[in-house]
């Protein structure tokens, strides 16, 4: 932007002319303004007058880079001076219905450059200093190109044009037609694909790294959730383990509380069968002692029945002895009859008494033998119970002692379990299980080893998997869109592609029937074509000419002559002429190497060229003689007199 201030000119409806240009101390001009005109300026003199030095300072006010890099800007100052300047005054050319009244648009504005001989220099733009880049962007609103060699071709510059390559002509010729922005949106794009391709390079290089160092951490992070399993698993194991043995300490005490139980009451059973056996035996030993003192009473008595059947008998055997020797005497005392016969009768007495006394005894004895039949079983009874007693007596006291041994180990047990409940509680909740402590213990020996396999791993290592995962996750996310942006991108690329060969298509429609219409003047033919039209960078344009009714061939610096490729070249400017954007077009000695015929035809074309479009500028510079012109032609003369160049007019409305 130009600022706010009187040297701002808007894009205007109808392009700018140049009115005048001022040289001041520039090469051979001390001072001088050259008018020009709408339409054809044709610059003329002899050679060395000034003529190229115009369409220098031109060139220089426009800040061509040509003009920069051919000499040094301070060789252009004027000898003997220390500052030189270049103005050039544009006008409008009011189209029809266009008022010059129109608010808000100045008719005219005014470029300047200064140059010293330290080879510094600034612009102005209505007087108000501006930079080369200000300048150059009002310029190129006004479709004004000075480095396009289609619009400004310096002396010696046709045939440099030869000699360009058909890359750089198309540009030339695209820059000078406004068909740039199609090249630079296909460039855009391109220059779109290139970050694209470098970015979809770049995220697949950086996504093949983070896969990379993924699997790494990927590798890290199950071998961290293994050892992190097995310590989760291993902290299990230790808690199971505590409360392995403290349930197995439970069941050591439920066993013994039991076996205490079962033997007491065991022991309450003994105790009991103890007091049976004890009534028993009492009744037992009752019984046997009363068996005693019946048999006792039997035997005494069955002694005093023998006794007296024993005394019975004996005084049974002493009468009957009595009685067999008082009956062996002879006769028989009357007094011993009576003795005998009560001797008889003690004798039937005692018999009597004896059967008595044997019935007694026979009574006695069976009821003894009852009693010894009842002694013997009863004993036997008592003596069992007496030993069951003892027996009982023994298991009391093991019983007891198994009491006490349980008591004791179940007291042992309480206070283990008191050590290792506290261990337990603190490992964490209680764990319910079956197995032993060894076993609970071998399998916590395997998991330590396996633990002790795996060895060390980072603690960040979830933090850097899920980091490397959510980092994959995102490239390979931008990996798509960036793939979907480069196929719609090229997409473009061909849309923009197809649109730029179809203009330049249609424009090479346009200008060959013009080239060759103007060529047959002349007696030849020619061709412009495309050429490599698959790239951008390299699709270029060709010309081609044939003089004489040779097949045309391609235009370059050995085929043709100097005249034809000069011919060549300004029949192709003229054919392009109305599709060029820059209002203002210049050519430096393009006829030197022209024969007559040819440079007249170039002229005539030339002339009724530019009448066919007023709002073009055109400046031709030639060191010829202008044989015939047309009244609306410009004509500038040049003169060099004691070293300082002059500038005359021709006015041929006069």
């Amino acid at each position: 932007m130009l600022g706010k201030e009187a040297a701002y000119v808007p894009r205007r409806k109808s392009p700018p002319i140049i009115e005048e240009v001022t040289l001041e101390n520039f090469m051979s001009y001390e001072y001088a303004k050259i008018p020009l005109k709408p339409g054809l300026n044709i610059i003329c003199g002899p050679n060395g007058a000034g003529k190229s030095s115009i369409l220098l300072a031109i060139s220089v006010a426009l800040g061509q880079a040509y003009t920069e890099r051919a000499r040094k800007l301070s060789d252009l100052i004027r000898r003997g001076k220390d500052i030189a300047r270049v103005t050039i005054t544009f006008g409008t050319v009011l189209r029809e219905g266009e008022n010059s009244s129109t608010k808000h648009r100045p008719d005219k504005f005014v470029i300047s450059r200064y140059i010293k001989k330290d080879g510094t220099y600034w612009y102005e733009v209505n007087f108000h200093p501006k930079n080369k880049e200000e300048v150059s962007s009002l310029l190129t609103g006004f479709g004004i190109d000075p480095n396009n060699l289609l619009i400004i071709m310096h002396q010696g510059m046709l045939e440099e044009f030869v000699t360009t390559t058909p890359p750089q002509k198309l540009k030339m010729v695209e820059d000078a037609v406004g068909f740039r922005e199609y090249r630079e949106k296909i460039l855009e794009a391109q220059t779109k694909l290139t970050k694209l391709l470098s970015e979809e390079a770049s995220i697949t290089s950086l996504l093949e790294n983070a896969e990379q160092t993924l699997n790494h951490w990927k590798e890290e992070y199950e071998r961290y959730l293994r050892k992190k399993e097995l310590l989760e698993k291993r902290d299990f194991l230790e808690r199971e383990l505590a409360w392995s043995q403290v349930i197995r300490k439970e069941k050591v005490m439920q066993s013994l509380e039991d076996k205490i139980r079962k033997r007491k009451l065991k022991l309450e059973n003994i105790k009991n069968r103890i007091e049976k056996a004890r009534k028993l035996i009492g009744s037992l030993q009752q019984a046997l002692s009363n068996l005693s003192i019946e048999q006792k009473k039997q035997f005494f008595t069955l002694l005093s029945l023998e006794k007296e059947r024993s005394e019975a008998e004996t005084a049974k055997k002493i009468l009957s002895e009595v009685i067999e020797q008082l009956q062996n005497q002879n006769p028989l005392a009357e007094n011993l009859q009576a003795y005998l016969h009560e001797a008889k009768s003690q004798i039937e007495r005692t018999e009597e008494n004896i059967g008595e006394l044997k019935k007694k005894i026979s009574a006695i004895q069976s009821s003894l033998d009852k009693t010894e039949k009842t002694v013997n079983p009863t004993m036997e009874s008592y003596i069992d119970e007496r030993v069951e007693e003892a027996v009982l007596l023994f298991r009391k006291e093991m019983t007891e002692n198994e009491i006490a041994e349980y008591e004791k180990e179940l007291k042992e047990a309480q206070s283990e379990l008191s050590q290792l409940l506290p261990i337990a509680e603190k490992m964490g909740e209680r764990v319910k299980t079956e197995r032993s402590s060894i076993e609970v213990s071998e399998d916590l020996k395997v998991t330590n080893a396996y633990i002790t396999s795996i060895g060390e791993v980072s603690e960040d290592t979830e933090k850097m998997y899920k980091h490397y995962m959510k980092l994959y996750s995102e490239l390979k996310e931008k990996l798509t869109i960036v793939s979907e942006n480069r196929k719609r991108v090229l997409e473009e690329i061909e849309v923009r592609k197809n649109t730029w060969k179809n203009i330049l298509q249609k424009l090479l429609d346009d200008v060959n029937p013009i080239y060759n219409q103007i060529l047959s003047r002349m007696d030849a033919i020619g061709r412009v074509r495309l050429t490599n039209l698959e790239s951008i960078e390299t699709a270029g344009l060709e010309l081609s000419v044939g003089f004489r009714g040779a097949e045309p061939a391609v235009l370059d610096a050995y085929t043709q002559s100097g005249g034809e490729r000069s011919v060549a070249v300004m029949t192709f400017l003229l054919a392009l002429q109305h599709r060029i954007e820059s209002p203002f077009r210049a050519v430096d000695e393009f006829d030197i190497h022209m024969d007559p015929r040819n440079r007249e035809a170039i002229y005539q074309v030339l002339i009724s060229t530019v009448k066919a479009d007023s709002e073009v500028q055109n400046v031709v510079i030639t060191p010829g003689t202008i044989t015939s012109a047309d009244k609306d032609v410009h004509i500038i003369t040049v003169q060099n007199v004691r070293g300082v160049s002059e500038v005359r007019t021709v006015n041929y409305n006069v």
